[in-house]
Parts: C-alpha cells; structure tokens; sequence
C-alpha cells in the first residue's frame, strides 16, 4: 500500500508519525508524508529518508487566529488542499493517516474530497478541534482513551516495554522538566530535592537546556549533588532507574511511563489546548493509577506525604493499560481494511 500520513505541529503528533511511518515500513508498504513549513515538521521529517516523499505546505493554525489572520489561514488551507489532491493522485495513494494537529487539516480534507480511506490517531482524551470535526468521516478513529478505539495501545517505542519493571517503594525520583524545560516542575525539583536527598532518596532532573545553567547553579549553591541532564536521547535508561516520575502529562511522556510501570505524580501544563494534560492525567487517576494536582504553591508538601505509600498496586495496574507494537497493529488494522 502506498500511504499518506499527515499532521504535526509539535513533538507529540510527531512522534506519532514516525512510529506508524516505521511500522508501515517494516510491513512493507511506502510512506508519504505532508505537513507544514510551520511548527517542527521540517525539523523531525525534512531528512528522514523513511519516507518516499516529503511535502511541507504554507500553512499555519487557524483557531489561534482572530479576524484578517483567520481569513488568511483558511485560505492557505483552502490552497494546499488542492495542492494535496495533486499529490494524492500522482502518488496514487491508498490510504491516508492523520496524527492530529495543524498540519493535518489540507490533507485530512483532500482525503475525504478524493473518497480515499482515512484513519485518525487521537493522542489526548480531549480531542483536537480538527480530529473532532473530522472524527465522522474517518474509517476509524484511534484513540487510548476511548474504549471503542479498534487499537487502544498507544505507539510506544519498544525500549520502554524492555525496561518495565515492578516497583514497591520510592528509592529514586525522577523529575522530568521536558525538552525546552518546565520551570515549574523545575522549581519544584529544586525545592523537594534536599528533603527527598535527606531522606536516603536519590534525585534524576532532567531539567531541559534552555534552564540548565539555572538550576545547575542552585545545586550548586545550595551543595546538593543529584543526576541533572539537560536533554538526553537516554531517557527510557533513567526511567528505568527511577521509582516515582514528577512530570508533565503530554501523552507521549504518560504512555511511556505506563509502558515501564513508572508511577507518576502529574503536574498538567495550564495553558494546553483544551486543558488536554489535564485530562490525560485525569484518566489515570479515576482508575487510580496516578496522581494528579493543578499548580500550587503547596504541592511540595502532597508530594512528600506519599513517599512512603506502596507503589505496586499503580505499577502494575498502569502496565496493564498498554500493550507493545501499538504502531504494528494499527498498520494490521489498516491492512485488513483493505482487503
């Protein structure tokens, strides 16, 4: 099968193109991608060899937009639509794949106009304005969060599951500020570390590169020695190492926490479309297999009363909810469409 997967933005839609792009290929079919010269897709897919073809369009989000600059993004929209139609011909495409996000809107609608069959991924429990709007004329609709989902294993890389273990009590915590970094968690890092260092506690803080010389000092001046990365390509080693994760609830980061059985205390980013973190964290503290606070001044303290709570019920119940080769079976999936 020759097939168009579309959408990005950011790192979490991407990640989720390149895991079923990888997938497809292993099952022996070819891949195409569209996405827009705005957002990270050039960075993630300009040089990715995976793909037969690459096409970034002049698009930008629409909701974020308000009067002239809505007009124009609709319009840049309206004309990459056409342009996808061209590409989906000559390519001869079979089926068409959405990740979700800006990127995905011209080529969603062209594969809807051009009557070729189109799937969505859903990486959130609140679901993205466009996949909402197009959520009826997809062949189906995967999502990890919705119990109707064909496949609900999210696509997870394989190292995660290879890591997974059982934990019982907090020996090591792990704090994960992301990529670009996240103050607060950050902060809050710095604030919890010489309590949890007294208390024989290990402390892991990936803090991001864009704060690391900040918080490097405050370890510094403050004469506490704790594994401090800015980025690293090695995360799924320290989760691995740690018993208890302090994160940030994007999709990818909880799904790869499920996958090794890392318990996790979130911290949901305030200011995510639709208040998505928030939710994704929620559905695993209703099944309670996480906990879950808004930002506080006092949080500090919640995190300190569970030191000593036994982790395993939560270990092994988050395992549970996901299974590997979450990328592999919605291919499968797509296949026996097909046929």
């Amino acid at each position: 099968m020759k097939i168009l997967i579309t959408g990005g933005g950011t790192g979490g839609h991407l990640a989720i193109a390149r895991a079923l792009k990888e997938a497809a290929l292993k099952a022996g079919h070819t891949c195409f991608y569209v996405g827009s010269r705005s957002g990270q897709d050039r960075d993630w897919f300009a040089k990715d060899d995976g793909f037969a073809e690459r096409y970034f369009l002049s698009t930008t989000g629409v909701v974020n937009k308000h009067g002239l600059g809505k007009i124009k993004a609709l319009w840049q929209v309206f004309k990459a639509l056409f342009h996808v139609l061209k590409i989906m011909r000559h390519e001869k495409i079979d089926a068409a794949i959405s990740v979700g996000g800006f990127s995905a809107a011209p080529a969603s609608f062209a594969a809807k106009l051009a009557n070729i069959p189109f799937y969505i991924h859903e990486q959130n429990a609140v679901e993205g304005r466009l996949n909402r709007l197009l959520k009826p004329y997809a062949k189906a609709f995967f999502s990890s969060y919705n119990e109707n989902s064909p496949v609900k294993d999210y696509p997870v890389a394989e190292r995660f599951f290879h890591n997974a273990h059982l934990r019982t009590q907090i020996k090591n915590v792990i704090f994960l500020g992301g990529s670009q970094g996240a103050k607060f968690i950050n902060n809050l890092a710095l604030e919890l570390s010489p309590v949890l260092i007294s208390k024989g506690i290990k402390v892991i803080h990936q803090c991001g590169e864009a704060d690391l010389q900040r918080v490097q000092k405050v370890y510094y001046d403050q004469g506490i020695e704790v594994e401090l990365y800015g980025f690293t390509q090695n995360i799924a080693s320290l989760l691995e190492r740690s018993d208890l994760a302090v994160a940030r609830a994007g999709a990818s980061t909880l799904w790869e926490l499920c996958a090794t059985g890392l318990p996790a205390f979130f911290v949901p980013y305030p200011y995510a479309a639709g208040d998505h973190q928030y939710y994704n964290a929620e559905f695993l503290r209703k099944k309670d297999l996480a906990w879950c606070e808004r930002q506080s001044i006092t949080m500090s303290r919640s995190i300190i009363t569970l030191l000593h709570e036994s982790l395993e019920a939560k270990s092994r119940g988050i395992q549970e909810l996901i299974a590997p080769d979450g990328a592999k079976k919605i291919i499968k999936y797509i296949e026996e469409q097909k046929c």
